[in-house]
């Protein structure tokens, strides 16, 4: 199993975090992209910065950028990297696609496909030529020509950040890895089985994918303090990450046995309740989603996660810089023993 890290941002102790991972052999290091910084340019500073630890997106948005130059980022983060960029793309939300970037929310897991075509068309050095329902280059009837990029060809892994059926069933087709929110392990074939659906369909296996799994990592022997602190954190992504109407996470959380709490908690949040929804929040959505707990409590639960299928973890750490090393070391420990431990069975 491999380890991978989350970064919080582009400010000087994420990007210190990045370069002490690529150090202590993390096998990755993961950008967010919402309304603060972007994905993209901290992990062409990290190119220069680090040696080998893989340099990916969690996540770009789709429709922020147009295919064509979310390719040409590509090419120029591969090159510059010497091939250990990764796209992670997904489609957001409306929030934040209409509030933000001005872009209309209107067929994402098509534009989602689309996109996806599109670079694979670009970095693979063939000639730009398009139609789809999203997206149709050259233009009609303009003056646009369908152009080949003048930059050399490259392989860029493509992982989709999705949450619904129908959009994990087109991961599985079209991703190379899928990147995983909300997942409990024992539910894991609410995700699972409509991924393998999917690459079913393209004639693969779901062995194809890199499943990776983001999870907050807490060393502690307070286990109920700190699965509560984390499940008390979820009220805003319960109540406020999407519209009243649709919320992808709810929707996720409902379908592994969770519906009735998030219901709740989303009402009390749309209400103006926050301290009570953070307090409705299930204790064991903190505890279930995350790696919290001593050592062997941890080595459990990251059992659990590779015998579901998961095959690369994304730690995400708090506490100052040196907190999240010494979380970051442990966590590595731990996964190597695991992963001795099976070889030895």
């Amino acid at each position: 199993m491999k380890v991978g890290v989350f970064l919080g941002g582009a400010d000087a102790d994420s990007m210190r975090l990045a370069v002490e991972a690529d150090r202590l052999g993390a096998d990755s290091v993961w950008m967010p992209e919402f309304w603060a910084h972007d994905a993209l340019t901290p992990l062409a500073y990290l190119a220069a910065k680090t040696k080998s630890v893989r340099l990916g997106t969690a996540i770009v948005q789709v429709g922020a950028r147009t295919p064509a130059m979310l390719a040409m980022s590509c090419m120029s983060l591969q090159a510059l990297s010497g091939g250990r960029f990764v796209l992670g793309l997904g489609a957001s939300g409306p929030q934040v696609m209409e509030g933000w970037h001005g872009v209309r929310y209107s067929a994402p897991l098509q534009a989602t496909r689309e996109t996806i075509e599109i670079i694979r068309i670009v970095t693979a050095g063939d000639r730009l030529s398009y139609q789809g329902q999203v997206y149709e280059l050259p233009l009609p009837d303009s003056s646009g020509r369908a152009l080949r990029s003048a930059a050399a060809p490259v392989e860029v892994p493509i992982y989709v950040a999705s949450l619904g059926p129908r959009n994990l069933a087109l991961t599985g087709e079209v991703a190379d890895g899928w990147i995983g929110n909300s997942f409990v392990p024992e539910q894991a074939e609410v995700f699972l089985s409509p991924l393998r659906a999917g690459a079913a369909a393209a004639g693969r296996s779901l062995d194809a994918l890199d499943i990776c799994i983001p999870v907050a990592v807490e060393f502690t022997d307070d286990v109920e303090e700190s699965a509560r602190r984390h499940a008390d954190g979820y009220a805003f992504t319960i109540g406020a990450m999407g519209s009243a109407q649709r919320n992808f996470y709810n929707d996720a959380f409902g379908r592994q046995g969770f519906g009735d709490d998030v219901a709740e908690v989303q009402r009390l949040w749309l209400a103006g309740q926050r301290e009570e929804a953070a307090r409705r929040v299930p204790i064991e959505l903190g505890r279930l989603t995350n790696l919290l707990g001593t050592p062997d409590m941890i080595a459990d639960r990251v059992c659990l996660h590779r015998d579901a299928g998961v095959t690369t973890m994304l730690a995400k750490l708090g506490g100052t810089l040196e907190e999240r090393l010494a979380n970051l070391e442990q966590l590595l420990e731990v996964v190597r023993s695991v992963d001795q431990a099976e070889e030895r069975r």
